[in-house]
């Protein structure tokens, strides 16, 4: 069987080094991202308390107090919503971006196996056809395994887009005021 060269090796090690340094880049940037979200959400906070505060000071009565309260939750609510909307959106496409560099890991992984298992069938003795046959039975169920795992990952990917997306729209439609009421008035 072929043995691993000091090459072959530093090769390897330079690679996975690049990977991780790829990745890493690929995590600063999304908790970039991130930060720039929360410092867009904190001043325009801060620009809303500001103005919600002038409002507050400016009411002469209850009814229009509550008429004010009612005014200023719904873009709470929207806002709030589309805040978790672009976290989840950075989130997501950190994630995206770790699987793909992991997906080429493993078929770059699953090639090496394949060759070296080539390698151990033409230089295996006379004999040996049942362990070969049962390694790569074994490598053949691995790969299938890695398979079901990725397909089932991306379909919860999908169902969690999904369940995303049909949140923020509740939460729109929650926000709204029910039609046919004042402010303020019961049903």
């Amino acid at each position: 069987m072929n043995s691993l060269t000091t090459e072959q090796m530093l090769a390897a090690h330079k690679a996975n080094v690049e990977t991780l340094l790829g990745l890493t880049q690929k995590a600063f940037e999304g908790l970039e991202k991130l930060v720039e979200l929360n410092m867009q959400l904190a001043k325009a906070a801060m620009v809303d308390a500001a103005s919600s505060t002038h409002a507050v000071m400016s009411v002469k009565d209850a009814q229009e107090l509550l008429a004010l309260q009612q005014k200023m939750l719904q873009p709470t609510a929207e806002k709030a919503t589309a805040y978790g909307r672009q976290a989840y959106e950075i989130a997501s496409a950190a994630g995206a971006e770790v699987a793909k560099v992991a997906e080429a890991q493993m078929a770059d992984l699953q090639k090496a196996m394949v060759s070296m298992m080539e390698s151990a069938v033409q230089n295996a003795p006379a004999g040996s056809q049942s362990a070969v046959a049962l390694v790569k039975s074994a490598m053949t169920a691995a790969q299938n395994a890695f398979e079901g795992v990725q397909k089932a990952s991306n379909h919860a990917a999908s169902v969690s887009q999904t369940h995303m997306q049909a949140m923020a729209q509740t939460a729109s439609r929650a926000a709204q005021p029910p039609s046919g009421r004042s402010p303020g008035r019961g049903a």
